[in-house]
């Protein structure tokens, strides 16, 4: 089964602040793309995989406010491929609370956090009380732990390494780190080597091709590469295209004696059995 483990979906302006909007557009320059997802389309862009786990998006330092009811109403038209991830913002005093309700009468099967994007530590008391509850509920997370195009953001607060302390306080929690944790990907590799319920997802790492080149032969030699899922991180990129990205990672070595991805382990990281591992279905 193949399975796109990190896409988005959100209505701009509505959901999607300006300043998030303004730095996307800097960052990308004349490579910037609309953001706004139209629906139909997002669901045409799945057709390549055979599910794909949709992400809520709560963070309102960078004034990102996907509604969780606005995913469980889009994936519930579709429950025969959609699955959906809350987001909670740990700034929010009734944070637990929501998390119940998304979970228990929005029938959302997972949780999405990002603390560069939220402003919040992974350290801080309000955030780990969301992941202590999250335990408890045993649904999966997945955080953005890695760098934004975002500026009025905390880089120090970003590096996966934080993560450790969370792995030893909540060993049933199973998380993914998203996009290798980028630009820290050693450190990443580290972690989900180390913690046997800690996985990467490879979204939106293709574009950087050299980068993403190396981020997979370290993990070959980490000896991780099973540990690995695939992700597009649409609408930025999608399922197809990280696909076809991947299945052409060796074009880097052609020519050379640089390492080579097996490709063997290329078809097994497409195929996956992502859900198995997060726990859900």
């Amino acid at each position: 089964m193949i399975v796109d483990v990190h896409t988005h979906v959100w209505e701009c302006p509505c959901h999607i602040g300006e300043r998030f909007v303004h730095d996307a557009k800097v960052t990308a320059g004349d490579g910037y793309k609309d953001i706004h997802v139209d629906l139909d389309k997002h669901w045409a862009a799945m057709e390549p995989v055979d599910r794909a786990i949709v992400l809520g998006f709560r963070a309102r330092h960078v004034g990102v406010l996907v509604p969780n009811e606005y995913v469980a109403e889009y994936v519930g038209r579709h429950p025969e491929k959609l699955i959906g991830f809350c987001s909670i913002d740990p700034q929010d005093p009734d944070a637990v609370e929501q998390l119940d309700h998304c979970v228990q009468t929005l029938k959302l099967q997972g949780l999405k956090m990002g603390p560069i994007y939220q402003n919040v530590a992974p350290t801080d008391s309000r955030f780990r009380r969301i992941l202590k509850r999250a335990e408890e509920l045993r649904i999966p997370m997945l955080i953005h732990q890695g760098t934004t195009f975002c500026e009025n953001v905390s880089l120090e607060i970003a590096n996966p390494i934080l993560l450790q302390p969370l792995a030893l306080e909540f060993p049933k929690l199973v998380t993914v780190i998203a996009h290798m944790g980028h630009p820290w990907i050693n450190e990443t590799l580290v972690l989900i080597r180390k913690n046997r319920n800690m996985y990467a997802d490879i979204s939106a790492l293709f574009y950087r091709p050299w980068q993403f080149y190396n981020a997979l032969v370290a993990a070959m030699e980490y000896g991780v590469l099973d540990r690995l899922l695939l992700g597009s991180d649409y609408p930025f990129t999608t399922p197809q295209g990280t696909m076809d990205a991947l299945r052409a990672v060796n074009r880097m070595a052609e020519g050379t004696n640089l390492p080579r991805i097996p490709e063997k382990a290329i078809e097994a990281m497409i195929g996956r059995d992502t859900l198995g591992l997060l726990g859900i279905g």
